[in-house]
């Protein structure tokens, strides 16, 4: 039997994250989990279209943009679920343990808890309130992962083609068919180390409330 999931990442300029991440991944194709990865590329100028290569994974490149790029490779997906990760994100043990039981519902989307890979009470508070809107709002990011079936993914439309808060707008489309793994994923802390945890934070919740209320997207990547 083939094993049921494609795992897609959006990349861009991101060979050295997708490394390791393509290390954990394997795990799950030798547990039979993961049939195959999509390295969907916004116009890397490193040398992911080689790494692709040297990885047996199917290399798309579309205009950049995650939803743009997301929308294009999950067209081109036929297994039954979808596992959606950004590039610099690190899988939990106990991560092929916590899909297989997902795939047992087929009626839910399904998503990481969060983590940052830095220490300190900031990362903690941002990760802690990530995982409360999750929880309360249906509102993961896509920095938290989503394992889809393709039925559902389909159903709801799939991703919409636009520059950014792709992640908000399929999760919004996903009302009420959302669900926790159980499992948390590591992500990156650069962007927050880089700007600073409070105004990366005040920012991207700025950036929330302005898409909700009808901003356009293209406007908004603009100060992205």
């Amino acid at each position: 039997m083939r094993a049921p999931v494609t795992v897609i990442i959006p990349c861009l300029n991101s060979a050295h994250q997708i490394v390791p991440l393509a290390g954990q991944l394997y795990d799950g194709v030798s547990a039979g989990v993961i049939s195959r990865l999509i390295l969907a590329d916004g116009g890397s100028q490193d040398d992911t279209r080689d790494l692709a290569n040297e990885l047996g994974a199917k290399f798309i490149q579309t205009a950049p943009g995650r939803g743009v790029q997301l929308a294009a490779a999950c067209a081109q997906v036929h297994s039954d679920w979808l596992l959606i990760l950004h590039a610099d994100s690190c899988l939990p043990d106990g991560w092929i343990d916590a899909v297989k039981k997902a795939l047992r519902d087929p009626g839910f989307a399904h998503y990481f808890d969060l983590r940052f890979d830095a220490q300190g009470i900031a990362p903690r508070w941002t990760a802690g309130w990530a995982n409360l809107r999750s929880r309360i709002f249906g509102l993961p990011y896509g920095d938290q992962g989503l394992l889809i079936h393709h039925r559902l993914y389909r159903q709801v439309g799939g991703y919409p083609d636009m520059p950014l808060m792709e992640d908000v707008a399929l999760a919004r489309r996903l009302r009420g068919h959302l669900h926790p793994l159980g499992a948390a994923l590591t992500t990156s802390a650069a962007a927050y180390l880089r700007h600073g945890w409070l105004r990366r934070g005040a920012a991207n919740l700025w950036r929330l409330i302005r898409f909700l209320l009808g901003a356009d997207p293209v406007k908004l990547v603009r100060k992205y």
